[in-house]
């Protein structure tokens, strides 16, 4: 059999007519689990200058996520196919998740803080300060079962004028887990070069971090959580990424880590797929930089895939993790 290719897309995106689309790419005989061979890659819509942050809305039908440079979230309509305002401005958000009371959590460069969207529509702030000091830049956030947020909180948004505001560092970029009652906040990893996405397990009892300034080569990082929920442990390499660009990722139900991937070789971009031991199992190829992604739809079944101008859906064979 020979070698799986990459479509060529020099000349734009073009929506394939043939099945299975040569865009997924399985690089394990395991893949073919995953893989809907009557699915194709669809572009739901373009336009923006850096999409981030994709949050699934199940009660709504409808996929909103960050387009961070235009300081405004996007939703669309799974209904009508329609895309409008979400929230403009909207304080230059990048991640955004959902806790298990349905309120979005919001990562604000802008703000340099954590939010919350309350069912009314008001805002509580989260977290925008540890020990007196304010945060960096909120980049990406989950929420576990126990109500606890979790979020990196590099530079990168206070680094010019683009994403947020240019602005000084008063504190190392750290891991933080916030109490999802009390709001009190503890450091749970620091050290990491450069924290960005991260995921739990479907079991919570692992956490994955990238470490998107790693060196000499950008990996995803695996701990241990305690028993208790509250702290982790066993730092490890799960996947060096070598010359690719992890982002954000989520995890299905079997354990198998879905990343955003990127940057730098047109041949990268997209979406990698590890299995549970990190080993490469799948790729869907794309145009663009893909830099996060999350599960939705009725069944938690289809992929939505942020990338750089776009954002794209794929209906797979699997059932995102709860929690994502």
């Amino acid at each position: 059999m020979p070698a799986p290719t990459t479509p060529d897309f020099a000349n734009g995106w073009q929506q394939t007519t043939r099945y299975p689309d040569p865009a997924i790419i399985a690089l394990d005989p395991s893949f073919e689990n995953y893989h809907l061979k009557l699915s194709a890659v669809e572009r739901l819509a373009t336009g923006c200058r850096w999409s981030e942050g994709p949050v699934w809305f199940g009660d709504s039908r409808m996929l909103v996520w960050s387009d961070i440079p235009n300081n405004r979230m996007l939703k669309w309509d799974e209904e009508t196919g329609a895309v409008t305002n979400f929230r403009k401005p909207s304080n230059f958000g990048n991640g955004n998740t959902r806790d298990r009371q349905g309120r979005l959590i919001t990562c604000e460069h802008g703000g340099r803080r954590v939010t919350r969207t309350e069912i009314d529509g008001s805002i509580t702030v989260v977290m925008d300060s540890f020990d007196g000091k304010r945060l960096n830049s909120p980049n990406d956030i989950i929420v576990k079962s126990d109500g606890s947020i979790w979020f990196t909180d590099p530079t990168f948004g206070i680094l010019g004028d683009y994403e947020g505001y240019k602005g000084e560092s008063e504190i190392s970029p750290n891991v933080y887990r916030v109490d999802g009652t009390t709001l009190k906040a503890t450091i749970v990893a620091e050290g990491i070069l450069g924290p960005n996405g991260l995921c739990f397990s479907p079991d919570e009892k692992i956490i994955y971090i990238v470490e998107s300034r790693g060196v000499p080569t950008r990996k995803i990082l695996a701990y241990d959580v305690s028993p208790d929920g509250r702290t982790i442990t066993n730092k490890r390499t799960l996947i060096d990424a070598g010359p690719g660009t992890p982002d954000g990722f989520r995890c299905d139900v079997d354990g198998n880590l879905w990343c955003g991937w990127g940057m730098g070789d047109p041949e990268l971009d997209g979406v990698m797929v590890f299995n549970p031991a990190g080993k490469p199992i799948g790729r869907i190829a794309l145009p663009e930089r893909c830099a996060n992604l999350c599960f939705g739809g009725l069944q938690r079944n289809r992929l939505f895939m942020a990338s750089s101008q776009s954002l794209y859906a794929l209906y797979v064979n699997t059932q995102g993790a709860r929690g994502g």
